[in-house]
């Protein structure tokens, strides 16, 4: 007497559980193409961010070009002389760079900021969480 009960029951079960799967399934496939879409975005910006880098470095290079012309015109320096300086304060400013940033960088972090970095960068990547 149960049993056509039962298999009612185990029908209802399981259209209930093919429809959560089917929403699960939605979901799964909307939350992929949000993920698709930030993934190109960022890729993109960190394109543009290395080209503005590299444009930098040779502007950069440039100046100290310059600076060494005007250094030897100004000065009558020779040219390894004109170079020992530039090197000299770039070697200076890449140190207060790399200690006040090492500074900033410094911890505490709060547990919710460690764990949004570690789901953006899962989601960045493609790995699972």
């Amino acid at each position: 007497m149960n049993d056509p009960q039962n298999s009612k029951g185990f029908g209802a079960a399981a259209r209930v559980t093919a429809l959560a799967s089917s929403i699960m399934d939605l979901h799964v496939r909307i939350a992929l193409k949000e993920v698709s879409r930030e993934r190109r975005r960022l890729i993109s910006g960190g394109i543009f961010l290395a080209m503005g880098g590299v444009l930098m470095l040779f502007t950069l290079l440039a100046f100290q070009i310059i600076g060494v012309i005007w250094m030897q015109n100004s000065f009558d320096w020779k040219i390894e002389t004109a170079l020992f300086v530039i090197a000299i304060i770039d070697v200076t400013l890449a140190g207060i760079s790399f200690r006040l940033g090492g500074y900033l960088t410094k911890g505490p972090y709060l547990p919710e900021t460690l764990e949004g970095l570690s789901k953006s960068t899962k989601a960045v990547f493609g790995k699972p969480q």
